[in-house]
């Protein structure tokens, strides 16, 4: 499975020897996974980007901002990671619904960064990329893409960026900024939910050997970054919390599917502390719920297909979330007519002021989160934790859209109540799922056609993804590639 990003020996030594080269002559040190998992050992060590470098600058101290404890300017380090607890004034909820902040991630101010830059290390610790000759495709619907050339550009190599052309203007006017050259956006037919699209001009593009394709739906580095950093990270959030509150549990891990990347760290939360995976998708295209289609406006969860990365053996729940809901919860978070309503709902300042951190994608986790307390029988002593994975600035173009679309090219008190009324506190348990062993087995096996059939992966390879070892092993990658980078790091400094 080396096309999957699993090495963890040299593959090619020339192509290694040219990175190292490279590096060196550009002064790039790489991170450890273990250093981003805990960025106090960043201090230690002396190597934490100085507070004078520009988080959205393309520099190399940067990559050791790739982690969750960014401080509110993101030039320092937090103890604890931004996060925002949703009353329910919010939710309707007793169950706290702790919410992570994915936007203090530096250069594209999301955590998509990290898992572009859990693609792209390990194979250029292991000569499987060269950087002086060859380019990086970054198949996405949006923000992996452009954590893809973000990581490229410090990294001395071409990135590539794929994406449907009805994506937000803001992903477009970051990628023209940030892109060697426009033909690096390649703009693929459709929105979030025409992945295959992207698959088809990955398949064309990699016909010329110089390029090399980062799928984040199948490269196991983007799983094992989330189970390694992201977990430890919302573990630590949890216990702050439950320092105050020693009754609360962690009941439930929520994120909506996308590449299935960040669920890699419900498995993490899962043996730490017994907490349901809960996946989350578009109700306009149901895939895990009933093998379903369509197209959606939850902008970050491409769908249409069960991710290879995704382990579905071990996940405890599928929920399904509609576009008109996150369409018009964005809308009443950043209108103001909806946070006066909020605000007369007796919604705290500090809540507020953390709803911009949402984009589309952290409502559709939010409003997840929700059902998934109200299915699941939730007290005010489970706590569901999920994640913002990007904030409003994305989707500052995508507030007028909303209001024509749902809202008649007005927003006002009225409609602010009716959406706060339907999506807030009329919240429902319809679609739902928890999953059985027949569930699951069916989701899984919903998998091999886009694998199989149309990417090649080996039927063999396919299968053993069903038996849980298969995760565990794939865990001892961690250690070695940390191993290789140091050794790496060690040539570029000599």
């Amino acid at each position: 499975m080396t096309q999957l990003g699993l090495d963890h020996d040299i593959a090619d030594r020339h192509a290694y020897d040219r990175a190292v080269a490279r590096l060196r002559e550009a002064r790039i040190t790489l991170p450890t996974f273990a250093e981003l998992a805990d960025p106090l050992r960043l201090g230690a060590a002396g190597r934490a980007a100085p507070p004078g470098v520009d988080p959205d600058a393309a520099d190399a101290h940067n990559l050791f901002r790739v982690h969750w404890y960014n401080d509110a300017a993101r030039t320092g380090i937090a103890a604890v990671p931004a996060h925002v607890v949703l009353p329910e004034a919010v939710t309707g909820v007793p169950s706290p619904i702790v919410v992570v902040l994915g936007d203090r991630f530096p250069m594209i101010r999301a955590h998509k960064v990290l898992a572009a830059y859990a693609c792209l290390a390990p194979r250029i610790v292991t000569g499987r990329f060269d950087p002086t000759a060859q380019r990086a495709l970054w198949p996405s619907t949006g923000n992996y893409c452009r954590g893809g050339v973000a990581i490229s550009r410090i990294m001395g190599c071409r990135g590539v960026a794929i994406l449907p052309a009805g994506m937000s203007e803001e992903r477009f006017a970051w990628l023209e900024q940030w892109a060697a050259d426009s033909g690096d956006i390649v703009r693929t037919p459709g929105t979030e939910s025409n992945v295959k699209e992207i698959y088809d001009a990955c398949a064309e593009l990699s016909r010329d050997p110089a390029n090399v394709v980062l799928n984040q739906f199948s490269e196991f580095g983007n799983h094992l970054a989330h189970y390694a950093v992201t977990a430890p990270a919302l573990a630590r959030v949890f216990e702050s919390l439950q320092a105050s509150a020693p009754t609360l549990r962690l009941a439930a891990f929520v994120s909506a599917t996308g590449s299935a990347g960040t669920l890699g760290a419900g498995d993490w939360l899962k043996e730490r502390f017994g907490a349901r995976i809960v996946a989350v998708e578009a109700l306009e295209c149901p895939t895990m719920l009933y093998n379903g289609f369509g197209e959606h406006n939850i902008q970050g969860i491409g769908d249409k297909h069960i991710p290879l990365i995704h382990n579905v053996m071990n996940t405890d729940v599928a929920v399904a979330v509609s576009d008109r809901a996150t369409d018009q919860l964005f809308v009443l978070f950043n209108h103001e007519a909806g946070r006066a309503l909020l605000r007369g709902r007796g919604v705290p300042d500090d809540v507020l002021d953390a709803l911009p951190h949402f984009g589309l994608s952290s409502i559709c986790n939010v409003v997840a989160a929700i059902k998934t307390a109200k299915a699941l029988g939730f007290t005010a002593n489970d706590a569901v934790v999920t994640v913002a994975t990007d904030g409003a600035a994305m989707y500052g173009s995508e507030l007028p859209k909303a209001i024509r679309k749902h809202f008649g090219g007005a927003f006002d008190a009225a409609r602010a109540a009716d959406a706060y009324d339907r999506h807030l506190a009329g919240v429902t348990t319809e679609h739902v799922l928890p999953l059985g062993a027949v569930e699951r087995t069916r989701i899984f096996n919903l998998g091999y056609f886009t694998w199989v059939e149309q990417q090649g992966v080996a039927l063999a390879d396919f299968e053993a993804r069903r038996d849980q070892a298969f995760w565990r092993k794939l865990r001892a990658l961690l250690p070695a590639w940390d191993a290789m980078i140091a050794e790496f790091n060690g040539r570029t400094r000599s």
